[in-house]
Formats: structure tokens, C-alpha cells, sequence
């Protein structure tokens, strides 16, 4: 598709809407607000894979690659069809194809970076007067690609300090946590690009991940090197359809088959609620103690039904033993372990517990906090991490949005802003020019600068006239996540 229909309606004669005389227009994406308690900060990740995807490559592939008569044609035709009787006209875009780039800047914060809310962390704006109008023309396309990996990045930072914090309290193991929040979410995002964009985003926190395709849009467009460092990785794990084939009768069976026969080493993950999780802990766990105690590797329990704190942790008002206790404990009661110089309890390192299914920010925090009041190291346990945290949310989450702060009109420059009446003060913008500062290792934002001060502070270009002026890498982006 011609990327120039990949926006809203609206956008399409606003050309003509401006002043006659217009020639600069220059905006900023932003987050405004927070829907997340006690996150205040956002994280910046995706602007570099938007500008090599749909401005390198689509760009290219679908619009100045192709012959002008084709995509006017196209153009016209999808317009006049859709809005009837106009005068949007394509001489601007006949324009643009004979130019064969786009005129833009992107000035931008570094990618991976914490940035605070109501702090810009790009601006964009044209290099040639004529295409005044392609700079909020982008704003559709930007938004729609860009929040997602923003948002699950920032999420996944929560996650990662929750899990940091209390590893440093109970565990010997904290470079564990590396491998203690796994991406779970694929199948339940939006479509693949946000299946991809928040896997991506993931994987700066942490390395486990069952979205494959994320590797590969991590090498592709962030200069990852699988070669050289852990993008991502998993491990062997079955499915209930797995455990049904084996049928109720036969479960005691597949479970040894699989840790003696098909992964006598190495780490296999076992869903284990397919019937009776408890009788897997108390019966089959106890026979096969042996076959995996004597293996070269970790087999993980995998419970994916019920509340997973009293799951993992135990349930005091249950009334029967086995969920008074948790796996956890069970685990410990069959296998052992040590006590770490901390003071709690680590299982043996051939058992482990794994629990993909419900859990958000605060279970997080409560089965944490609820292992270490039992004596348990958080690292016991590993958590899947699935698409109700990194779906269930809008452009709203952290209310990004692009607005117009200056332009240019018949040489002059105008500060413009929006600051409804009617509103709260979250839809108030900045004002004019922008410039970025560091502040006590804080951003800052500094309004109604002159272009000499624009030129300076934190934001760098990144993009101007067709050409990527800066490509980071993933390690890069990491450092600044987890620094």
C-alpha cells in the first residue's frame, strides 16, 4: 500500500486548511499522562524501527519506486472515491514523488531512555517549504506504530525493577532475573506488528521470550548481533494438548517419558494442571525424585489455572493441606535446596515453577512479597508475562500525542499551542521551539526557544532528508533500560 493512505481522513486536505503562506510546520510527540500508578516516567523505544520500515522501505518500495502515473492514479482514485467531490488534488503528491524523499527532520531523544512525562521525546518538521503539510500528515502513522513499543517498554521496566528488587533481597541468583519475566503475549496482540513491536520491547528488560519473530526485528532493525549476545531465547515446554494426548489414565507416564526419554538434559517446562496439579506434586513429582535429580538440566512445574499467588505461594484459607502449602513449598518438600546467605530457601537446581497465565504488576509484587514472608528466594519462580499486560492498553496508557508548537508563515514565525477550557490541563501543550535538557540526570523541557537554542540540548537528529543519521543498537538501548 502507498504509505500516504496510511492515515486518518481528516489529514487529507488540511494542506489547503492552513494559512496561505504557510511553510514550516513543527511538532512533537508526547507523553502526557499516566494511567499507571506511581510510573511517571516512559520509556522511548520504537522511533528508529518506524523510520526504517515505513520510510526506508515502504516509502521506497511503494511510493518513489514506483512508476508516478501508477501511484497518482491509485491515489486519486482511492481519495475521490472516498470522499466524493473534492479538491484535495495531487499535484503535492506528484510533488513529492518527483522529489524522491522524504523532507523531514526527526530530532529525538536516545532510544531506551527514561523520560518523564510532558517531556517531548521527538520532534519532527519539514526541510523544503512546499511540504509543510507532510509533517502532521505523519501523525496517524507515527501514533499508531509508535506507542505500543513505548508502552510495553515502560511496562516492562516496572516488571524488571519489581523482580531486581527482590531478587537483591532474597536470592544469590540476580542475574536469574534476567530469564524470570518471559514474553507469553504473541497470541493474544493486535495483530503481528504489535505482537513484534512489544516483544521487542520486552527483550530490553529481558531475554526470555516465546516471540521468536522477535529476534529478528531486533537484528533487523536494532543492529542486534544473536551471534555475539542473548537476544532472546526459550526452552522445551509442552502443551495441555500434549498432556491430553496421554490421556488422564497415562499422565504419571508422560511426565517420566519426557524427563527420562525425549529431555534426559537440559531445562523442559511441563504444563502440570492439565487435571490435578496436586497429585502431580505429591505422586508423581515423589517417584520420578530420582530420574530428575540425577538429570543435567531443570524440569519447571507449570500450574496455568487459578490464582497464581496462592498457587505458587500457598493459600492459608484453603482447607486442604496441599494449597495451604503452594508449589512452592511442595517443590522444597521433595527436592530440597539450600539456604542462600540471605536466609531463604533456593530449590535444588534440577526444580523449578514457571506461571504464564493472569499475572500483572501487582500479582507480581504479591507472589514476591508472599515467597519471602514464607522464606523463599523470589527467583524460584519464573513468570510468564502475556498480551492482558502488554495489550491492555491504549495510546491512552501513557496519553502520547503529536502536536504542532511552531511554524512559519510568510516568513514569520508563529508560537502556537491548544489549552482547552474545558480540559483538566492533561491536552495543554508546549509552546513554540523546543530544546531538551539534562536536569539532576532528569529531562527537562524548555519551551519558546530560538532556533539557536533548539540546535543544542539532548535532542539529536536521527533522520533528515532520506538519510538515518543515527542506527543504535539493542545493547545500547539496554544499557540506558537497566542502567
Amino acid at each position: 500500500m502507498n504509505p500516504l493512505l496510511l492515515t486518518d481522513g481528516y489529514k487529507l486536505d488540511h494542506r489547503r486548511q492552513y494559512p496561505d503562506g504557510t511553510t514550516l510546520v513543527y511538532s512533537n510527540w508526547t507523553p502526557r499522562r499516566s494511567r499507571l500508578e506511581g510510573v511517571d516516567e516512559v520509556v522511548f523505544f520504537g522511533l528508529q524501527y518506524f523510520i526504517k520500515k515505513y520510510i526506508l522501505e515502504d516509502f521506497e518500495r511503494y511510493f518513489f519506486q514506483q512508476p508516478k502515473e501508477k501511484v497518482i492514479a491509485a491515489y486519486a482514485r482511492r481519495i475521490n472515491n472516498y470522499l466524493g467531490p473534492n479538491q484535495v488534488g495531487t499535484e503535492h503528491i506528484e510533488a513529492l514523488h518527483d522529489l524522491g524523499y522524504i523532507p523531514m527532520v526527526f530530532k529525538a531523544l536516545p532510544e531506551g531512555a527514561s523520560v518523564p512525562l510532558r517531556v517531548p521525546v521527538f520532534t519532527i518538521y519539514n526541510t523544503k517549504p512546499e511540504f509543510f503539510w507532510l509533517t502532521n500528515y505523519f501523525e496517524t502513522l507515527l501514533s499508531a506504530v509508535v506507542w505500543l513499543p513505548c508502552t510495553s517498554a515502560t511496562i516492562a521496566k516496572q516488571y524488571r525493577k519489581i523482580l531486581d528488587g527482590y531478587a537483591n533481597d532474597t536470592s544469590s541468583q540476580s542475574g536469574f532475573v534476567d530469564w524470570q519475566g518471559h514474553d507469553f503475549s504473541m497470541r493474544g496482540m493486535a495483530g503481528i506488528e504489535a505482537g513484534l513491536t512489544s516483544a521487542a520491547a520486552h527483550l530490553l528488560s529481558f531475554t526470555g521470550t516465546d516471540t521468536i519473530p522477535a529476534v529478528d526485528f531486533l537484528e533487523t532493525y536494532y543492529n542486534a548481533d544473536s551471534g555475539r549476545e542473548l537476544v532472546g531465547g526459550s526452552v522445551a515446554a509442552t502443551e495441555h494438548s500434549v498432556m491430553c494426548m496421554g490421556t488422564t489414565d497415562g499422565e504419571f507416564e508422560t511426565f517420566r517419558r519426557l524427563v527420562t526419554e525425549i529431555y534426559p538434559a537440559g531445562i523442559i517446562s511441563i504444563v502440570s494442571d492439565t487435571w490435578d496439579l496436586w497429585r502431580v506434586l505429591t505422586d508423581y513429582l515423589p517417584r520420578l525424585k530420582k530420574e530428575i535429580s540425577d538429570r543435567n538440566g531443570k524440569v519447571v512445574i507449570r500450574p496455568d489455572s487459578g490464582d497464581p499467588v496462592d498457587i505458587l505461594c500457598g493459600n492459608p484459607r484453603s482447607e486442604h493441606e496441599n494449597e495451604r502449602k503452594g508449589v512452592i513449598a511442595l517443590l522444597w518438600e521433595v527436592f530440597g535446596g539450600v539456604v542462600n546467605e540471605k536466609g531463604y530457601r533456593e530449590l535444588a537446581p534440577c526444580i523449578g515453577a514457571i506461571y504464564g497465565d493472569s499475572i500483572t504488576l501487582d500479582r507480581a509484587v504479591a507472589i514476591c512479597e508472599r515467597l519471602k514472608q514464607n522464606g523463599y528466594a523470589s527467583t524460584n519462580v519464573v513468570l510468564g508475562i502475556g498480551s492482558f499486560t502488554y495489550q491492555y492498553n491504549t495510546r491512552d496508557t501513557f496519553g502520547f500525542a503529536m502536536k504542532a508548537t511552531y511554524g512559519e508563515v510568510n516568513g514569520s514565525g508563529r508560537e502556537i499551542y491548544k489549552d482547552p477550557v474545558t480540559d483538566d490541563g492533561t491536552k495543554r501543550s508546549a509552546k513554540g521551539l523546543i530544546k531538551i535538557v539534562r536536569d539532576h540526570d532528569q529531562y527537562k523541557m524548555i519551551d519558546q526557544v530560538s532556533w539557536a537554542e533548539e540546535a543544542t540540548g539532548e535532542l539529536q537528529e536521527v533522520f533528515r532528508d532520506g538519510k538515518l543519521l543515527i542506527d543504535w543498537t539493542l545493547q545500547q538501548i539496554r544499557d540506558r533500560v537497566r542502567k
